[in-house]
Parts: structure tokens; sequence; C-alpha cells
């Protein structure tokens, strides 16, 4: 619940080339001056929807030796993973994944054609999304080539995809990932891996009503880290530890934690890992919790980390943990500049504009820092958040406080690779064009900030509702992200903000990011919907119900203005003052929402602000973005992190390259950290026999 996405665009670490060593080397010298090009060149590829860009480590030769070890051991940790997102996202995704990448590999007729160009993207759209669903819209990707030629593919590499696993790509089940449409059956219409095929909606309620935390005043994540199936007509958790489910791939996690731990850079951050690998063992909730406090309190040091599972958006009932991993390097500078919003945070929860019920008396333990990213996996890779605060624990971040952080360098990616143009297109005036261009990167990170740093640590429960997940049920994640984004739009036009040094003018930022919100609330962000289709993703539909509510309290008095000019449509805001106000307002309610566990005015405001498109304008956004040729989603592929060994094996140094493609990554890593596949199996039974 505490992931915040780029609003213009969307968002693993370490690998060894897979090659005779003579290509090696020269791979790796390709790499590297990849790497250390001056001029350094961001986008990599760009098919279908997606462009894939490059994010540097910039300071990575600042960090000792045994730093960079610390960061290397975790980022292996993180890939060792990767799978299990794959599989959680879907069932067959791994099999799936399998069949197409020995396609891609050992096919050698015709590739120039326009069928293989059509299966060379429908399989990087897979790698992009970890799986055959969109990583964003969460419909099934169609291919746009034709079962026939997949069937000839199929016979001339030799490759087995059989059974439902085949017949998935082209038909129509399993059509969405995750449905928050109850008419259509939260589980029964969602393909996401969480659950056994027979399990009901009703049934996971009734199961995690009957579970009582041993202290009720500290909930347990109850269905975080496990599978939910039936077994002789009884439901039973599958739990993700060592020896449980996933457990192959959670044993060479476990490995590289160890050897993280070893080198780690204090007492508290060693102590954090240790009780990680605790968990991973054991699989134990009341570990994960104690786990999550020390790691809030580990604050010292220049590297730290996010791995398990952790954000539930995947989940349409809100209890299991998607696999992710994010390793971090603090920016030393833009963690001083904003370093401020951690000493004023209680300013911020005293003068925010909710019931006083609902305020904290004492906000703790809130710490921000901008860091610079060293890899990503799982849930993270290749579409990544550009911020995150954690723990999700409400308890945990009330006693002890929660970690914020802004992803400085993917930020600078995005920044590198974007334009104005669209900007130009769907701005009503040239002023609204200037003060975009002038404030809108400042204002977007300063938004960035307060929905981290003031919004999910903001706000309390009222005594005796229970977790959000259990109250607001599937309205709970786009709740918690509105929510946060609200406080940030409340106080981006707050002179507190000019007294803080944050800004040279609280107006005009303030402005700028009004402006840039409600245009892509209400327009921008639909060039991701298809024509007809509902918004299901968590965030888009918080910036649509954020947007929509507003502009319709707001119509008595005109505070924005729905405006046709030369047969376009914009939305131009006449009254600033009043718009904050009207974000006030509904802040305030979403948090007697949260606060109270309303699920009747939750769903309403959803659903009647949140969910439905609007037809015309959303035909008028597809037909006017139509001339752009910039893709509406971005991610990554991450910098390769190659380690130098001396006579004994030990790490002597630490380069960072940069891998020549998209696929080239996505090919080494499914060699080199496939724990869950066929392959993994097959490469098993070929050492042994070379043993032997």
């Amino acid at each position: 619940m505490n992931k915040i996405l780029s609003t213009c665009l969307l968002a693993s670490a370490l690998t060894f080339v897979s090659c005779n060593e003579d290509k090696k080397n020269a791979d790796k010298d390709e790499q590297q001056e990849i790497a250390m090009n001056s001029d350094f060149e961001v986008n990599v590829d760009e098919f279908a929807d997606i462009k894939v860009l490059r994010y540097q480590i910039p300071g990575w030769e600042n960090l000792s030796l045994k730093e960079q070890k610390l960061v290397y051991y975790l980022t292996q940790a993180g890939l060792a993973g990767r799978d299990i997102m794959w599989d959680q996202n879907y069932r067959h995704n791994l099999e799936i994944r399998e069949a197409l990448e020995n396609i891609y590999t050992n096919y050698e007729g015709d590739q120039s054609s326009e069928e293989w160009n059509s299966f060379e993207t429908y399989l990087k759209r897979v790698w992009f999304s970890n799986g055959i669903h969109h990583h964003y819209s969460n419909a099934k990707i169609k291919p746009e080539f034709s079962k026939e030629y997949f069937d000839t593919l199929l016979k001339e590499t030799n490759t087995e995809l059989t059974g439902e696993a085949y017949e998935v790509i082209f038909n129509d089940k399993d059509a969405k990932k995750v449905n928050l449409n109850e008419a259509d059956g939260l589980l029964e219409g969602s393909a996401i891996n969480f659950y056994g095929p027979d399990v009901t909606a009703a049934e996971v309620d009734a199961f995690y009503a009957k579970k009582k935390s041993p202290n009720p005043e500290r909930p347990l994540s109850y269905g975080l880290n496990s599978k939910l199936v039936k077994e002789n007509g009884q439901l039973v958790e599958k739990v993700y530890k060592s020896g449980g489910l996933y457990g192959e791939a959670i044993d060479e996690i476990i490995n590289w934690l160890e050897k993280a731990k070893g080198v780690a850079e204090n007492e508290k951050q060693a102590n954090a890992l240790g009780l990680l690998i605790d968990y991973y063992t054991t699989g134990d909730l009341k570990t994960w919790d104690d786990y999550n406090v020390a790691w809030v309190e580990a604050t010292e040091g220049n590297i730290d980390y996010i791995n398990s599972f952790i954000e539930v958006y995947n989940d349409p009932k809100g209890y299991r943990g998607s696999y992710e991993n994010i390793v971090q390097i603090k920016d030393f500078d833009m963690s001083k500049k904003m370093s401020v919003l951690e000493n004023e945070v209680q300013w911020f929860e005293d003068n925010s504009p909710i019931m006083d019920e609902h305020k904290k008396d004492s906000v703790v333990g809130v710490t921000y820092k901008t860091v610079i990213v060293a890899g990503e996996a799982g849930d993270a890779s290749p579409s990544t958040p550009i911020g995150v605060n954690l723990p999700n624990a409400n308890w945990i971040r009330k006693e002890h406080g929660s970690k914020s952080v802004s992803l400085g360098n993917i930020i600078s990616a995005y920044e590198s690779a974007g334009g104005s143009d669209k900007l130009k297109e769907f701005a009503h005036d040239e002023e609204e064009v200037q003060l975009s261009e002038q404030y809108g990167k400042e204002a977007d990170k300063l938004h960035t900030a307060l929905h981290e740093v003031v919004g999910h640590a903001s706000g309390q429960m009222n005594a005796g509702v229970g977790e959000t997940k259990e109250t607001l049920k599937n309205y709970a994640s786009t709740l918690e992200e509105g929510r946060a984004d609200l406080v940030g739009l409340y106080y981006l036009m707050d002179p507190k903000l000019e007294e803080l040094g944050l800004t040279d003018d609280s107006e005009k930022l303030g402005k700028a990011a009004y402006n840039d919100y409600i245009r892509n609330g209400l327009m921008t962000q639909l060039v991701r919907i298809e024509p007809g289709q509902d918004i299901e993703e968590a965030h888009m539909r918080n910036r649509q119900w954020v947007s929509k509510w507003v502009y319709e309290k707001g119509q008595e008095e005109g505070v924005i203005e729905k405006v046709e000019k030369d047969g376009n449509i914009y939305f131009d805001i006449k009254d600033y003052t009043k718009l904050r106000l009207l974000f006030g307002d509904l802040l305030k309610e979403t948090q007697r929402i949260k606060s109270e566990g309303d699920f009747q005015a939750a769903k309403d405001l959803v659903e009647n602000y949140g969910v439905k498109v609007d037809q015309d304008i959303h035909k008028q956004v597809l037909d006017r973005n139509s001339k752009f040729k910039s893709a509406p989603y971005s991610g990554f592929v991450n910098p390769v992190l190659v380690a130098e060994m001396d006579e004994n094996d030990e790490i002597v140094s630490i380069k960072v390259t940069q891998p020549r493609s998209f696929e080239e990554q996505m090919l080494d890593y499914s060699e080199n950290y496939s724990f869950l596949t066929e392959k993994k199996v097959k490469k098993e039974k070929e050492a042994a026999k070379t043993e032997e």
C-alpha cells in the first residue's frame, strides 16, 4: 500500500554474461564502455506500449569494498527470488517463459518476417510484465501472431508446451491478473496465483476471521507469505519458506543474505538481516514483525534494502504480498536537503484538515532519504516505483515509525527520457505549460516526498477498527494511495514549504502540481486504458477519483472548468485556493473512511468516481495522443555488477557495467537465476552426472 509510481511514466540487479569465455570478456568490455560513457544513453528499447531505459549508480566508486560487497550480495539475494514473482503472477508463467525463450534462442528460420517480429514483441512484453498479463492494466497480453505460426516455432525448435499453458496464450481464459469487480468474482475473475482454483472470496474472509493475533493491538499480517488452497476439502496455507512453497528459490535468497550479514555496516543492520533470514527459514509472521521493527530502527549506514513479500496490490483480497527487492545507496546531498521533512512531520500532522480525533499526538520514527538504486527484482522490476514507504503494518508505523525513500537515479533517468510535446498538447494554455516546465519536476519530487513521509505516516485508526484489508477490502489500496496523494496536494501550496527552504515560490509550485495532477487524473493517464475498459489499477483509480471528486464538488463555483477549444477538451483550473480547500475536504473524508473502516463510503467513492471512464474524453485523448511515438509506460534494465576475484576466490573489486539490450539481460537472468523451473532441474541433473 505504500509504493508511489510516476504520474506520467511507470517504471534486477546483478548478472553474469552466460556465453563462452571469449565472448564473455568481449561483452564485459562493451558493457563497461556503455557504463563509463560520459554521454550516457538512457534509452535501451521500445516496443508495443513500453519504453526500456537504463539508470546509472552515481557515487559507486566512493563506496568502500565492504560496502560494495554488501550491495552485491543484497542484489544477488533479490535476483534469487525472481522466479517467485513470475509464479505468483500466474500459475503457468514459468512454463510459458521457458518455452518462449527456447524458441527465441534456437529458432533458425526467417527472423525478418512480420510474424517473427510479433513473436519477439510478445516475448518482450511478457518479460517486462513478469508474465502473460500486462504489468499495469492486468489484462492478458494478446499475441499478434497466429496459433499456426506458433505451432511451427514450437516444432522447429523442439519446444514442448501443451495443455492449458499452451491454450491460454490464445484463448479468453484467465483474461485478467487482478479483478476488482465484485460482480465477476474477486477471486474467480483473477488469474493471480495466490489461491487455489476452487477457493472463494467468502471462504477467504471466513478463514481469516477465525485467525486471532496473540496481541490484538499488534495484529499479525496473516496471509502475507502463503498461498491458500484446499486439501481434502479443507483450507490450508502453503507457506513461502525454506522447505515450503518456493523453498528452492528461498534457500538461494538465504544464502546471499547470510553473505550480506557477514559484511553488514553495523550491529543493527546485521540484526535485521538475521531476523529476515529467520523469517525466510521459518515463515513465522511474528518474526516478520520483529524484523520490520529492527529494519525500521536500523537507520545508520550507507546501504539499505527492501526484500521479501511486501505489497498486497496484486491480491484482490489484500492479504498476500508480492516478492520484491530494491537495493539502495544513500544519496547524501539530496537526503540532507530533504531531511527537513522528517523534522517537521509533526507540524504537518497538527495542521492537517482531518478531524482532530484522527490525528496522531506523536508521529514517531519517520526517516526520509533520497537513494541511489543499485538493483531491483521481482515486483520492482522492470517496472519500478519512484518512492516507497514501509513497513505497511499500522501498529509498527505508529509505535516505531517508518522509512520513506525517493529513488533519485530512477527519477533522473525518467526525466532524461522525457519530453514536453504531450504537455503542450493537453495543457489548456501557455501559462500552464510554463508553470509545468518551471516547477513541474520540483513539484513532482516534493509531492513524492510529502506522499511518502507525511501522507502514509499521518492519521490513526479508531479504537477497535480492524486493518484496512479487513474493513475496506478491495478498496483499501486505492483509498490509501489517494489519501497519501491528498496529503501531498494539500501541502504543496502551503507557504510552509518556502519557510522550510524547499521551494522559492509555493504558490507557483502548487499551481504547477495542481495543473499536472488534474490533467493526468482526468485525461492523460487514459492513454493506458483500452477503449471501453474500466480503470482497474489502484494508483490510476485514486488519481481519477481524487480529480473527479474535486471537479464535481467545485463545479457550482467554477473551480475547474471543462473547456472546448478548436474541438479539443481541456480542464482549466480557475481558483487554486478553493481547489486546495477541496483537496482538504476530500482528505478529511478519506481519513474518516479509513479511521472508521467505512466500507460502503469507500465503495461509493471509488465506484462513483474512480472506475468508469468518460468514453468521449477517452476517445479524444487516444486520438490526440496517437501523434506521439513515445510509449506510455517505462521501465528499466539494471546495471550489471561484475565481481573480480583473486586466486582464493575472494572479491577484490566490483565494477558497474550496463547490459547492451533488454533481451540480453532477460535471457541472462533466466540462465542464472531460474530456481523454480525445469531448466533448474535439468542443470542439477547434468551437474550430478558430471560429478559421477
